[in-house]
């Protein structure tokens, strides 16, 4: 008998990313919270020595190239959440999250251009004025999920 995943599944990816290091602290904080992958969009992932359990190793971490590649391999029925300060942005403590997402973040200089927000189906912020570093921000946002959804880690699953 198949019964519904009422936790549903996430991933979290970057959109041309700054700087490597942050990005192995993200991969990091993403599978010790539960992700399902990774992934970046328009720069490769190199590996980093912030991602201390090889992250990449452990749950798939997709590259595309650009935003459609990501558009058109996105599991079914999956929402696309952009993380960014924008006036139409929810902010997270009042957003409820998709049972199937994709968090997307955006560079640290640049967060994510007007294209790439009008292809997610949500924009999300976090309170204040101003962009966080993406590792913290992402960290934030997956930790807001599994507080909201709460998920089963698999007993094997360790830092």
């Amino acid at each position: 008998m198949q019964t519904k995943n009422e936790q549903g599944f996430f991933a979290i990816g970057i959109y041309r990313h700054k700087t490597e290091h942050n990005i192995g602290t993200l991969w990091r904080s993403a599978y010790v919270l539960g992700s399902s992958y990774i992934f970046t969009v328009g720069k490769k992932y190199k590996k980093q020595t912030s991602d201390v359990v090889r992250t990449w190793s452990r749950i798939p971490l997709f590259y595309y190239p650009e935003m459609e590649d990501l558009l058109q391999n996105i599991p079914y029925d999956c929402r696309i959440v952009g993380i960014e300060i924008d006036d139409n942005a929810v902010p997270l403590a009042e957003f409820e999250h998709p049972l199937r997402a994709i968090y997307l973040l955006g560079s640290e200089d640049f967060g994510l251009p007007p294209a790439v927000k009008e292809k997610c189906h949500f924009l999300v912020r976090l309170p204040g004025n101003s962009s966080l570093n993406v590792a913290v921000t992402g960290g934030i946002v997956l930790h807001d999920r599994i507080t909201k959804i709460p998920i089963d880690l698999p007993p094997n699953h360790k830092e």
